[in-house]
């Protein structure tokens, strides 16, 4: 019987509901957020803003949600399916040790993991200080003068300094020599990349002169089956030819080999996984790419550079801007947005902690223990293939490949299979002198010839590496202070939590980007990560150790397809470009299929994200821009046209929904039947993935092919600008034209080679979508969707009195009628008042905001997309923050202040100007420091004043500062 006091189970049980904590806005906020708008309810705003031809035929068919510790227990089981066996495998992944102060105060720190790319500089000097660290620690190891701040995987790096010396260099052939020693799938993502660009990729062995004319060569060192080789006379001969010089080089190994740079080569690649991050089968990881001095405007990816702010003070920021995609458009040669700026941190700060001293010795007892193993299998009798090693050695087998391979798996152990007659053997910091043992005894029971087994006490007193005298290092590496100052942890801890302490990041405030969906990333969601059956398996294993994997992949394939309306996903590409790059081939393959390879013409609104067009470029498609009417939408007539044009060559249309411009275009469904009616196929971008789950799908309105971004709509964090993951997904007559990998043995039929060095990508953190969606279920991805939408209406009815909304669905709703984000129209404030678009982004810092997307996709413009996790509390302080900062505006329009002198012109303001004995400006410091009340109790100060763009561009150094800086 129930008394006064109790409460149904059934009410109890459905407490624990994630979907309540993931959406910020309460019951009765959303009552409130309504009536401001104007909607009678939340329902009645959907029905207004998404238009009804649109709308899902059916509900999402997904498994009903879990709470958090359920989804954990399931996704632990699913875990446990995979096999974590000793990896010997190399291939480009090793095992690594992680620094727990790293782990602890990086990897798991939302300071880190929350922030956004570094765009507002001022808000983003402590991890722009890591990626000066990095592009130090790369350079400084490759000796070469510049490096970037990370590339997606050595693979994609390998393609990009492929095109990057085609376009740099100045041979006019067509031809790319590839080693025949280079990672096996860096060589198929090249021949994936080379192909639509025209490019012919040819294998040569050992090292050979190359008699016929090339634009470039790439080479591996050292090689895949662990030999070292002297490259530099060779070099020296095929400069004399004109071409360039590639070379994927291992950094660990360079802390002990001459480097890149002194042995000729004018770019090098690679990967930094073996810095302290887990294989994770296959990522996320960050690659690196190094170059000579006079190739850097051309260098692809993002670049951090030394500049100084308004005071003179030494700042990063982000350099050569102006070589990126969504400026350059389809006039870029990347396409290139996500990098991996998390694992590059990771990286930096694996080498700050231990120095060159730790990483050299780390990397001799790398080399030691291989020269026992080659020395002990000697013994026994067994060739092996090369007398040279860093880390690998390759074994003859006499026909027992596969019997040692067996055998080495029955104790607990995977190796590499190098040939049909031959096993590679890879260690690592990881590696014990007890697997060592366990090697040799594997290779004795398989000699059967009755062999003593070395003893690891008979090389006690050392042993001479594999590695050739005449390539052993001389010159200095990261002699900077950084890299020789914080090898205690408490220092460590404290150096981390000071660059952190610079930033802003979701864990401190709302970041309100357009486009790019800074949204809850759960702790639940985050927790599965560091598990060791995910982060400890290799994506060479044999694949019936990554059943769990298997599972993970088929579940959120299916899940993804459910949300999109597609019949068929791939989640190997490894970013949102490369899932955009990816889909065009599929869409390229198909016509090529069936007979239409002509068909090359992408027609792209000029609404377009700034990639759409740099991937068309590099699928190898003609660029054809759409013109956009007054409201933002394609124009359908000039669509039309267009058609009409290039019918016979038409082969898709690029278009973004909703809109890069915020808005639901009523006649999309028209769109798609006007390019279906003349053969062309419907790519649609799918970064606004986030104002349709749930409530449309572009698979049913007309869509043939879509990227998603897991770090947008389904919460893989930014990590400062990276890692991602942009799985494509295809309609049916698609599905057999998604990316293969035939170096992991799958897709062999696929006309679309692998896309990224790893068959699943960025494998280790799908497990964070996978909660998110599971947690979620059906109804709660539509609430979410639906609380995004009434978030950005909320803000637009709140702003629209002091900032026109330039684009919207033109509805009696105050504000509108917009998408899941906004547009401010700040361009009429350069006249009256002086002020720009750049002015209010800087003054919002001062209020502990980082600013909206600012001047895209319509220059002088704010994009606001403040997403579904945001409460009411945090939604109000930044549209009371954006009016007082109108008020500012209109101090300066009516003369209070001078045009030239006013908190919008000198923000951000730092703690140090405020506290100077002189300050001569017409706003006081209080003005200046606290605009509004609440910030006396909670503030966030700047650590720099407004950086210099044009002086860190003119005066371009992209390294640690100088040690008198610095001390």
């Amino acid at each position: 019987m129930l008394t006064s006091a109790s409460v149904p189970l059934s009410d109890l049980e459905a407490h624990d509901d994630f979907v309540e904590r993931h959406i910020g806005v309460t019951p009765a906020d959303e009552a409130h957020m309504l009536s401001v708008i104007g909607a009678a309810s939340r329902a009645a705003l959907i029905d207004t803003v998404v238009p009804a031809s649109i709308r899902r035929s059916s509900a999402m068919n997904l498994p009903p949600p879990a709470s958090e510790a359920e989804a954990l227990r399931e996704l632990k089981a699913i875990a446990s399916r995979n096999r974590v066996l000793k990896s010997f495998i190399g291939q480009g992944y090793h095992g690594t040790h992680l620094p727990g102060v790293i782990l602890r105060n990086v990897l798991e720190n939302p300071a880190w993991y929350t922030a956004y790319t570094p765009y507002q500089a001022e808000i983003s000097q402590g991890r722009m200080e890591a990626l000066i660290n990095f592009q130090t620690m790369v350079s400084d190891l490759t000796g070469l003068a510049i490096a970037n701040a990370s590339m997606l995987d050595e693979a994609t790096a390998a393609a990009e300094a492929m095109t990057l010396a085609a376009r740099a260099g100045k041979s006019k052939s067509n031809v790319f020599y590839v080693a025949a020693d280079v990672l096996p799938q860096t060589l198929e993502v090249v021949r994936t990349r080379a192909r639509p660009l025209g490019i012919e990729v040819r294998v040569f062995g050992g090292d050979e002169p190359l008699q016929d004319d090339s634009f470039a060569v790439l080479l591996q060192y050292p090689g895949v089956d662990g030999a070292v080789r002297d490259w530099r006379e060779w070099i020296a001969a095929y400069h004399a030819r004109g071409g360039l010089v590639l070379m994927a080089a291992d950094l660990l190994a360079l802390t002990l080999l001459v480097p890149p740079g002194e042995l000729g080569a004018d770019i090098a690649l690679g990967t930094t996984q073996r810095f302290g991050m887990p294989m994770g089968n296959g990522g996320p990881h960050a690659a690196y790419l190094a170059c000579k001095d006079e190739f850097k405007r051309s260098m692809p990816g993002r670049l951090v550079g030394v500049s100084i702010d308004a005071h003179g003070h030494t700042a990063y920021r982000l350099a050569l801007q102006t070589r990126e995609q969504h400026i350059r458009r389809e006039k870029a040669t990347s396409n290139i947005c996500t990098a991996q700026v998390l694992p590059a941190v990771i990286a930096s700060m694996y080498a700050v902690y231990h120095g060159p001293q730790g990483l050299k010795r780390i990397a001799q007892r790398v080399a030691s223990y291989t020269a026992i193993l080659a020395q002990g299998l000697r013994q026994l009798g067994w060739t092996l293939r090369h007398d040279t090693a860093f880390d690998t050695v390759t074994v003859q087998t006499d026909g027992k490949t596969d019997t040692i391979l067996v055998d080495a798996t029955g104790r607990g152990m995977n190796l590499r299979r190098a040939a049909p007659d031959a096993v590679g053997i890879s260690l690592d910091e990881t590696t014990t002198r007890e697997d060592i043992v366990a090697l040799w005894e594997v290779f004795a029971e398989v000699k059967a010839q009755g062999q003593a087994l070395p003893s690891f006490g008979q090389f006690e007193q050392g042993v001479a590496t594999l590695l050739p005298p005449a390539l052993l290092r001389s010159s200095p590496y990261l002699t900077h202070p950084v890299f020789n100052s914080y090898h205690s942890e408490t220092e460590m801890l404290r150096y981390l939590r000071a660059l952190a302490d610079k930033d802003l990041a979701l864990d401190r405030t709302m970041i309100p980007l357009g486009s790019c969906t800074m949204k809850l990333n759960a702790t639940s969601e985050m927790i599965p990560i560091t598990w060791p059956e995910f982060a400890d398996v290799h994506p060479f294993a044999p694949r019936d150790q990554l059943a769990g994997y298997e599972l993970l992949d088929q579940q959120l394939q299916q899940w993804l397809c459910q949300a999109t309306g597609y019949a068929g996903a791939s989640l190997q590409p490894n970013a949102g470009s490369q899932g955009e790059y990816a889909g065009l081939l599929v869409i390229k393959a198909y016509h090529e299929a069936r007979g239409e390879a002509h068909r090359n013409v992408c027609l792209i609104p000029e609404s377009a994200h700034g990639t759409n067009p740099a991937s068309a470029q590099m699928a190898g498609m003609k660029v054809v821009v759409v013109r956009c009417d007054r409201d933002g939408n394609v124009d359908l007539d000039d669509l039309r046209a267009k058609c009409g044009q290039h019918a016979r060559e038409l082969a898709a249309v690029m278009i973004t929904y909703p809109s890069t411009h915020g808005v639901f275009e009523a006649r999309v469904k028209e769109l798609c039947e006007i390019v279906h009616a003349h053969g062309g196929r419907v790519y649609v971008d799918g970064a606004n993935m986030n104002a349709l789950v749930g409530i449309a799908a572009p698979g049913e309105f007309g869509g043939d092919v879509s990227h998603l971004n897991l770090h947008k709509t389904f919460c893989i964090p930014h990590g400062g600008g990276g890692p991602g993951v942009g799985p494509v997904c295809v309609v049916e007559d698609l599905v057999p034209f998604l990316p293969g990998h035939r170096t992991a043995g799958l897709g062999a039929g696929t006309q679309v080679g692998a896309v990224s060095a790893a068959p699943l990508g960025n494998a280790s953190v799908l497990p964070i979508s996978w909660m998110y969606l599971r947690m979620m279920g059906a109804q709660g991805l539509r609430a979410a969707t639906e609380a995004a939408i009434l978030n950005a209406n909320y803000i637009a009815a709140r702003l629209q009195d002091h900032y026109p909304i330039l684009y919207h669905g033109g509805t009696a709703l105050k504000g509108g009628g917009v998408a899941h984000e906004c547009i401010l129209d700040l361009r009429p404030l350069k006249e009256s008042a002086g002020v720009t678009a750049e002015d209010v982004a800087k003054r919002l810092i001062d209020y502990g905001f980082h600013a909206p997307t600012l001047s895209f996709p319509v220059a002088g413009t704010l994009m606001v997309e403040p997403t579904e996790s945001e409460s009411l509390a945090e939604l109000d302080r930044f549209c009371d923050a954006m009016i007082a900062i109108r008020e500012e505006i209109r101090r300066i329009e009516q003369g209070q202040w001078p045009r030239d002198d006013n908190p919008l012109k000198h923000a951000p303001h730092t703690a140090e100007a405020l506290v100077a004995a002189e300050w001569s400006h017409a706003y006081t410091r209080e003005e200046a420091a606290y605009p509004v009340p609440a910030l006396r109790r909670r503030k966030y100060w700047a650590p720099v004043g407004r950086i210099d763009n044009v002086y860190g561009d003119r005066n371009l150094f992209c390294s640690c500062v100088p040690v008198s800086e610095y001390k």
